[in-house]
């Protein structure tokens, strides 16, 4: 074993200057602090961070252009207490961040929640869920996890298997939405859609294949779920038969597709908008039956 010259400090260790060493973090994007963190980079992503209380220490290369961004990035770290270090470019470079724009931080693992978990999520009226079945692209899941946070979703249901998990690919793909999201990987989507139900969510899930589309109607003042399934195989037939309503996108283009993350985005800010009131029926006045069957109601009653 080779002795350290006096001196010298630790690989993988960040000097007293402030400048982390030549090895830091070596294993890529993972932290050599603890098991439970990673590094994220791009400024977005590291104040969402910040904002989340998630990160633990904040690096900026030296040489960082100092911008409006920059310097609220900073403020922010500041006023959550978390520590900031001015390091060299290539410090950050061996992190293995992609356009990290000179700033990355070292974050905690959000934890996620499992099944048990939804027997205790919120049920007020305005309650908003998103349930991926199946997304197993990270840059997908992370697109979902955005547009469901800007909407307002307090929760987000995944899959275990053959599906995405929460990653920093997919952290940064959300913009850090997925650190602000609460996120529950389970091992059954019907079971947990009914767990939902069992909480009051009414459950409606994307299927082009459906006979009603997002404009038919509105949701009953009742929490929401929205669950969306992979783009090549869509919802499962249990699934489906699960959901309270199968709705589809109408789409008078040829091509007729939409990946997942765009059409969650179209009737996640579609419901909200027939739930304030834009346009649309009362659904609980139109549909009162197995999942897609019209009960009663038309647009007539408007």
């Amino acid at each position: 074993m080779r002795r350290r010259r006096p001196g010298c400090t630790a690989r993988g260790t960040v000097r007293s200057s402030g400048r982390a060493s030549g090895s830091a973090h070596r294993t890529g994007r993972r932290s050599a602090e603890s098991p439970g963190t990673f590094a994220l980079g791009a400024r977005r992503t590291v104040f969402e961070a910040i904002r989340s209380g998630s990160a633990t220490r904040v690096l900026v290369s030296r040489g960082a252009r100092p911008t409006e961004g920059l310097r609220d990035l900073l403020a922010a770290a500041e006023a959550a207490g978390v520590r900031v270090e001015r390091v060299a470019e290539e410090d950050i470079d061996r992190l293995g961040l992609q356009d990290h724009q000179g700033v990355a931080a070292i974050v905690r693992a959000p934890r996620v929640l499992d099944e048990r978990d939804l027997s205790r999520v919120p049920s007020d009226e305005n309650g908003l869920a998103v349930v991926l079945e199946g997304i197993g692209d990270p840059q997908n899941l992370g697109a979902c996890a955005r547009s469901a946070e800007a909407a307002g979703a307090s929760l987000l249901v995944i899959r275990k298997r053959r599906a995405a998990p929460v990653t920093p690919a997919a952290v940064r793909a959300s913009a850090g939405a997925l650190l602000h999201l609460p996120v529950a990987r389970v091992a059954n989507i019907p079971r947990a859609v009914e767990r939902l139900q069992e909480r009051g969510y009414f459950v409606a899930g994307l299927d082009q294949s459906a006979s009603h589309d997002i404009h038919d109607a509105a949701p009953p003042p009742r929490p929401l779920a929205l669950v969306v399934g992979a783009e090549d195989v869509g919802l499962s037939r249990l699934t489906r038969e699960a959901c309270d309503l199968l709705v589809a996108i109408p789409m008078p283009g040829r091509t007729a597709s939409l990946n997942a993350s765009a059409a969650l985005a179209v009737a996640l800010f579609g419901y909200a908008l027939r739930r304030s009131g834009w346009a649309g029926l009362q659904l609980g006045r139109c549909y009162d039956g197995p999942a897609g069957v019209a009960q009663s109601g038309s647009a007539s009653d408007l």
